[in-house]
């Protein structure tokens, strides 16, 4: 396949082409499927395709801002017209009676669905059998790894995840695409398989920020909703590494004073803005809320189907079950109360920068990825971006993680287009 085919353009520069009748949707789709047909017995990145009625749409797609054009949905995300399966074969072939409210929202707005990308048992504990497009003997990440190896691998230019703990910045960072987690659940998340209700989270997988930008605009179906004017200063930004900055590895402590060094000679100001010593207790307060209300969402399949689950995830709800209600509780006024301080601590900047992940991509797609460095921002409701633009010391991707202040997600995208340009330009 050639490297310039119609399936390297982004999102904005495919509906430019395709306004300008210098191709059509067709045309652009039938270089995502030559990609897939060349890729996917490496990448497996699509448990389903359903490229005959994606072919028959794209023929006749002339209206909608997104123009036809193709994009993948994570494999718990209801789609009326093709199996949702959860990577379990409880649901082996089960297709819902409706579209997921991001799904109904994207065909709307003139998307194709090509089809379902990969993930684990329930996004869960089990690894998928996805590979990383830049080395596939490595990890593609968390459970949106199908979504940011087919965005990455040029099979299309977005798809959805999802994130309760770290699954759509942990493999955008791994894969080298942006990852987008708004603030917490301002896409819908009606017709996605609930893990935890308050943590679940939509995210958006794109090559570039305002690529995120348009699809999660036509998600919300507000144009403009997560648009806001370029910079008229560069930005201040605090570096943020967290309790877990430990366990870091030696690349993304490169990486990340590569980057300060990048956006300080880009004029940003960039200061010193690690959390206080109270937040060392939201990672326990997470995994309890965590285990806690996954169970629950699991309970008919714990309960009616437990031979068809794996010994991992069964131990998982096992441990979910047992944790009492008051200490449940207790973990819910714990992040509700940090929730709270990080609002004041995020107000000091523009955005915060942080790690992305641990490291880049681990070898073996079966190694258990590191979730320190996300789960600790989802548990906080806080919007996140990972934009890649560097590589570690195996020359895999990292990301740099952008954290912004709750409901300022506009911003946020601004701030990144702004460091993304940097990164760039470089």
């Amino acid at each position: 396949m050639s490297d310039d085919g119609l399936n390297r353009l982004g999102i904005k520069d495919a509906i430019r082409g395709i306004e300008a009748n210098q191709f059509t949707a067709a045309d652009y789709l039938k270089d995502c499927v030559a990609r897939i047909a060349e890729r996917e017995p490496a990448i497996k990145a699509w448990p389903h395709l359903a490229l005959d009625d994606a072919a028959k749409h794209a023929r006749i797609a002339t209206k909608g801002r997104l123009r036809g054009l193709p994009i993948g949905v994570k494999d718990i995300i209801d789609t009326h017209d093709m199996p949702t399966r959860h990577g379990s074969p409880i649901y082996a072939n089960s297709v819902p009676p409706a579209d997921a409210a991001c799904v109904a929202m994207l065909r709307a707005a003139g998307a194709i669905i090509l089809g379902k990308t990969a993930t684990p048992e329930f996004a869960a504990v089990t690894p998928g059998p996805t590979t990383n497009p830049h080395n596939t003997a490595h990890s593609p990440g968390g459970s949106s790894s199908g979504s940011a190896a087919a965005v990455a691998d040029f099979m299309v230019p977005a798809a959805l995840g999802t994130q309760t703990v770290g699954s759509t910045i942990r493999p955008a960072s791994y894969c080298g695409v942006v990852g987008f987690v708004p603030s917490f659940q301002v896409l819908p998340v009606a017709g996605v398989k609930t893990q935890a209700s308050s943590l679940d989270h939509l995210g958006v997988l794109t090559r570039s920020v305002e690529d995120a930008a348009i699809v999660a605009e036509a998600i919300v179906g507000n144009e403009g909703a997560f648009s806001a004017p370029d910079l008229t200063r560069p930005p201040r930004i605090g570096f943020c590494p967290s309790p877990h900055w430990p366990q870091a590895y030696d690349s993304t402590r490169r990486v990340m004073d590569e980057a300060m060094a990048l956006l300080r000679r880009a004029g940003a100001i960039v200061e010193d803005a690690d959390m206080p010593a109270s937040f060392s207790d939201v990672l326990n307060a997470h995994l309890t809320i965590l285990v806690y209300e996954f169970s629950r969402a699991l309970a008919f399949e714990y309960f009616s189907h437990r031979s068809l689950l794996s010994e991992k995830l069964t131990g998982l709800l096992d441990r979910g079950f047992a944790v009492p209600y008051g200490d449940y509780l207790s973990a819910c006024e714990i992040v509700v109360a940090r929730r709270i301080e990080a609002d004041r601590h995020v107000a000091r900047y523009d955005v915060l920068l942080t790690p992305s992940a641990s490291g880049e991509a681990l070898l073996g797609i079966n190694t258990p990825s590191d979730m320190l460095f996300q789960r600790f921002w989802t548990a906080l409701h806080l919007p996140v971006v990972s934009i890649p633009g560097f590589t570690g010391v195996t020359g895999l991707p990292v990301g740099l993680q952008i954290v912004g202040k709750r409901g300022k997600d506009a911003y946020l995208l601004s701030v990144c287009r702004w460091i993304e340009q940097k990164i760039v330009n470089r």
